[in-house]
Order: structure tokens, then sequence, then C-alpha cells
């Protein structure tokens, strides 16, 4: 049996990390750690460009459709995968330069100033500033090996943060507005905990870019300490603590961790440049009386992130005596529902998060019929009528919308109007919304687009 195999039998049966044996196991491992980091930065690097654009759309869908506990649990992810990709690529790149420098070592040995002639000043000023060949490897091997350790705090880091921000949403949704709790004793308790978590989220991040300052300071210290134990764990530091603690006390740690924050605030503003072809014109305006916007056209639609707009018709040039217009469903949409007509709106809100376990489909102790949710549905899709409308130029149009699904199986509202009396050439869409200002009723046009009539 091979002696490193040994070693392992004996670790696994003592399983005492003070012990010789085990120590003599993680020096033999950390000499051929390149090996595994390597490895596991190729198959990471491989799944994580695979996975960044589908999380990418997911995001975006999100979006589209106001669905806010979605968008921010892939925004979070799209955070991590940047992250990890940014350090791994680094890792490797690096990691290469090392290996060829280890090779560039075996065929030509240490730097030999003296054999490139140049003058004393220069000589001078290189050996003190190179030193030695060996010397660069090893700070190449230091760079590598921290910098690939630091990838993955860093995604805890950033769980950290989304623990802290879901504690303040908590409260806010389980104390603040809480049916159980007192209203009175809700409103303060609620109060007093999203305070303390503001107040010890900035104590914790201040101590963390001193490195420890107020670990330091004997008083300051033992009242920053119960706060320290909370977030240990709302952040999930108790995780990954040793590893923090072990950068810290390393100064070429402390060094890599201080200058990766800068560069990752410079690739955040390199990312965000863009540049302007035109004072006035802009490409991501919304479709209007002048701009078409593709995502208001289902045959202009046809890659895969393309998601619809406020309304989306079949194409900028109408040949049917026919006009097909769908309305995606929004969250936002079912608020203006339930602001019009206030009998639709639940004593219990059930959007949101949920689980697709079905133990029961009661919409609440009243509505279990299927004839009561159908009832309840012609009166939602009733209200809905009543709210939007269209214009096409000056001419209202009458319009019936049913619920289906459509573009990417989004779910929404779809319609027909007949345009077989327009004139033909260009013409103006307009979605027109009704809405409830205190006593009176008013109407705003919701989107605008343009599409041009010909007949067959």
């Amino acid at each position: 049996m091979p002696i490193l195999d040994q070693q392992t039998d004996q670790t696994v049966g003592n399983n005492d990390y003070n012990s010789p044996t085990f120590k003599k196991l993680l020096d033999s491992l950390q000499q051929q750690s390149w090996e595994l980091e390597l490895i596991i930065s190729g198959f990471a690097i491989f799944g994580l460009f695979t996975a960044y654009e589908p999380l990418r759309i997911e995001m975006v869908n999100a979006q589209n459709e106001d669905q806010i506990y979605r968008l921010v649990f892939y925004f979070i992810l799209n955070i991590a995968c940047s992250i990890l990709l940014f350090n791994l690529l680094l890792h490797v790149i690096l990691r290469g330069l090392w290996i060829g420098a280890l090779g560039l070592r075996y065929v030509s040995g240490d730097i030999e100033f003296e054999r490139l002639r140049y003058s004393e000043r220069f000589t001078k000023y290189l050996k003190k500033r190179i030193v030695s060949f060996d010397r660069y490897i090893a700070n190449l091997e230091n760079y590598c090996s921290v910098l690939f350790a630091i990838s993955f705090l860093l995604i805890f880091y950033v769980l950290a943060m989304t623990m802290i921000i879901i504690s303040i949403v908590l409260v806010a949704n389980y104390i603040i507005e809480s049916d159980i709790l007192p209203e009175k004793f809700a409103s303060t308790f609620g109060a007093i905990l999203i305070v303390f978590i503001v107040f010890g989220m900035f104590l914790t991040f201040f101590d963390f870019i001193t490195q420890g300052w107020l670990k330091k300071k004997k008083w300051i210290s033992l009242i920053y300490f119960p706060i320290y134990w909370v977030f240990s764990f709302l952040t999930l530091s108790f995780l990954y603590r040793p590893l923090v603690y072990n950068f810290l006390d390393n100064r070429f740690g402390k060094r890599l961790t201080l200058l990766l924050a800068p560069i990752y605030i410079a690739i955040l503003l390199i990312t965000s440049l863009e540049y302007r072809q035109s004072n006035y014109l802009d490409k991501d305006q919304r479709s209007s009386s002048i701009f078409a916007k593709k995502e208001n056209y289902l045959d202009m639609m046809t890659e895969e992130g393309d998601f619809p707009g406020r309304i989306v018709i079949p194409s900028k040039v109408i040949t049917e005596p026919y006009l097909n217009v769908f309305v995606p469903f929004s969250e936002n949409l079912e608020d203006r529902v339930f602001a019009f007509n206030d009998s639709l709106t639940p004593e219990k809100d059930r959007r949101g998060l949920t689980s697709s376990i079905k133990i029961t489909s009661n919409w609440s102790d009243e509505i279990t019929s299927t004839r009561q949710k159908d009832s309840i549905r012609k009166i939602y899709l009733k209200t809905f009528n009543e709210i939007y409308s269209f214009r096409i130029d000056t001419l209202d149009m009458d319009e019936d919308f049913i619920v289906t699904t459509g573009i990417n199986n989004i779910l929404g509202f779809e319609t027909y109007l007949k345009i077989s009396t327009l004139e033909e050439g260009k013409h103006m869409i307009r979605l027109r919304r009704k809405r409830k200002e205190k006593d009176s009723i008013v109407t705003v046009t919701d989107a605008i687009l343009p599409f041009w009539y010909f007949k067959n």
C-alpha cells in the first residue's frame, strides 16, 4: 500500500488533527494542491459559463413579470456566478504562468544579472526589485493559492449580505405586518429589530473593512461582542470563520483581500460603460409614436432572452382584417385590478413563494367549490375588461379579453380587434387604463406602438 494511503487510513482511524500523522498528511496534500485547484477550476469555469446565460434570462424574466422574490434570488446567483468566474479565470491564468515559470527555471535556472551586462544603476535596481527568480515563483504560488481560497470565501460574503436582507424582509412581513401579534406591539418590536439589524450590519461591515478594529479596543469590544455573536448566526459566518481569520493573520492574505475590492469596483464601472452614438436617439426607449421596440412585436422576438413588453402584436405590418393583441400578466396588473374592484381583494394574499406540493387547493374557508372559483375568475376578467381598452388613432376599439398562455408560455390576456375599416398605412395603437383617483375615475395611456396596415 502506498505511503499516502497508509497515512490516510491512519488519519481516518485516529481522527486527531493534533497528531503528527495528520499534520504530515496535510503537508503532503498541500504540496500537490495545485493539481486539485486546476481540476476544480476547470470544471467550475465550464459549469459557470454554461449556467450564466440561463441565470441571466431567468433574472430578466422575473423582472418582466414583477416577481421580486425570483428576481432577488437570480440576481444573487448572477453575482456569485460572476465573482467565481472572474476569480477562477484569474487563478487559471496565474497558475498557468506559475507552471510556465517552473518550466523556464528547469531550463534556465535563476537570473544571472551579471551576464546581462547592464549598467550598474540598472543592475542594482533590478536586483532590488526582482531579487531572484525563485522568489517570483514563490509569490505566484502564494497568489494562486490565496486567490483560489478567497474565490469561495467571497461567495459566503454574498450569502451573508443576502441573509441580512432576508432577515429584514422576514421581520417586516411576519412581525410588523403580522395578524397574530397586537398591532402596537408588532410595530414597536419590529421597528426595534430592524434598527438593531441595520445598526449591527454597519458595525459588522466597519469591523470587516478595518480588519477587526472593533475587536481590538477593550471597552468597545465588550459592547460589540453581543452584536458579533448574533450576526455570526445571521450571516452564517460560523461556516467560514476559520477561513476569514486565516486570511487576517497572514500579511499576504490581507493585501490580496484589500487589492480585490478596488478591482471589483473597477470591473463594475468598466462593465457599466457604453458608447453613445447619438445625442437624442436611444435604442432602449419604449415604443411610442416615433419609436418601435422589438419587445412589442412577436415576429421580432427571435432570441431566447427576448421577453414581451406591455402589449404585443404579431408584427409591424398587419395584412389581416383583424389584430391579435396580447397583454402579459404581472403582479402590478393584479394590484390594479384589486384597487379598481375592492371585492376581489382576498383576505390572505396567496402570491409569493409557495411549494408545488399541494395539500389542498382551497383558496379560503369560504371558497371551496370549482363553481365558486370559476365565478370569481369571471368577475376578475370582467373587471380587467372594464379597466383596459384600446384606441387606434382616434377610434375607440371594442375588445373582449380572455386569459391565455402566450409567448414562452407566459400568462396573459388576449383579444382580437377588428381593423378592416382602417385605411391602409401607418396607425398608432394605444393601451388605455382606467384608475380610481379619490372620487373620480381617470383614463391613462399605458403603452403606445406603431403598426402598418395593408390589405391582402
